[in-house]
């Protein structure tokens, strides 16, 4: 088929890779345009973009969908369908009428559980215990479509957002690798959502990721795995005497109880509003991720400190 691809970040280069390798036409990638990047800021294209390049396919990246000649330009590549994975702009209907067979998406849940931006981190921070895959038929609304094909992910109890977002990388593909065939044979039905457990998975806010610990040791639990490793959960703790933010990047339910926020033991168990939570990988500012034993070792003993 005639392919329009979509998309931005590291989670859809899988499925580009898997439309090129079925011998598919991709006869153009979308995606957002480069930006400034890294201690230089200088402008850093996005890993679709670089695929993209290095398979020698043209790539457009326009800002957004406002400007009639950009319109134009798509209806005008003759798709037989657009792969939506990540992209990042919403798609006005011309855009999602050009295609012959429409825009197929890749979402990161369970329709219709966590629309929107944030699936994978919303999902782990509620607590679910399951999420998975969906191809779904664009329409204008937020990812409300009717699905052609689902496949479900168990999360584990400690299993974080990154570790989420890879199984559904490669997973992603393989399921949009399977849908295509199915849509040119027209033997890809679709289904509408259910209308009842509708939930939304907005943005992270950057002041969301400070730990409470007055909250429940599962609930920072869960805010650690879901926000780990990008941006971390956080606290903050006096270290020679000055304050020092530390993202913990794992951490794990453990017996224990105390003042909420305070190291009760020597292997940086910290005390909850209810029960306790071990932490196990940290990051301090400016240095790279080292196990709890580690931390300590750098920093003495920290028993009955308390992190705010």
């Amino acid at each position: 088929m005639r392919i329009i691809f979509m998309g931005t970040p590291e989670i859809a280069v899988p499925t580009l890779s898997e439309i090129i390798g079925r011998g598919h036409d991709v006869v153009a990638v979308y995606s957002q345009p480069p930006r400034p990047a890294g201690r230089g800021k200088k402008e850093r294209k996005s890993p679709v973009h670089d695929l993209a390049e290095g398979f020698g396919l043209e790539v457009r990246t326009p800002l957004n969908f406002k400007d009639e000649a950009d319109i134009e330009a798509f209806e005008a590549l003759d798709a037989d369908v657009a792969v939506v994975v990540a992209y990042g702009l919403l798609l006005p209907k011309r855009i999602l009428d050009a295609p012959k067979k429409g825009c197929l998406n890749l979402h990161g849940s369970l329709l219709p559980r966590w629309r929107g931006a944030a699936p994978i981190q919303r999902a782990i921070m509620a607590g679910d215990t399951q999420s998975g895959l969906m191809v779904m038929q664009m329409d204008e609304g937020l990812d409300t479509g009717d699905v052609g094909l689902i496949d479900e992910i168990p999360i584990s109890e400690n299993m974080t957002a990154g570790e989420l977002h890879d199984e559904m990388m490669i997973r992603g593909a393989d399921l949009m690798g399977r849908a295509l065939p199915a849509l040119e044979r027209d033997s890809l039905h679709f289904v509408p959502q259910a209308k009842e457990g509708v939930t939304y998975a907005k943005k992270i806010d950057k002041a969301e990721a400070r730990i409470d610990w007055s909250a429940s040791a599962i609930d920072i639990h869960n805010k650690v795995r879901g926000l780990s490793p990008f941006p971390g959960a956080w606290f903050q703790i006096e270290l020679n005497g000055k304050p020092t933010r530390v993202k913990v990047i794992k951490s794990a339910l453990v017996d224990g109880q105390g003042a909420a926020g305070t190291i009760i033991d020597d292997e940086l168990t910290v005390a909850t509003g209810q029960g306790a939570i071990a932490i196990t990988h940290v990051q301090r500012e400016g240095k790279s991720m080292m196990d709890a034993e580690t931390f300590i070792r750098g920093t003495g003993s920290l028993k009955s400190y308390v992190l705010t």
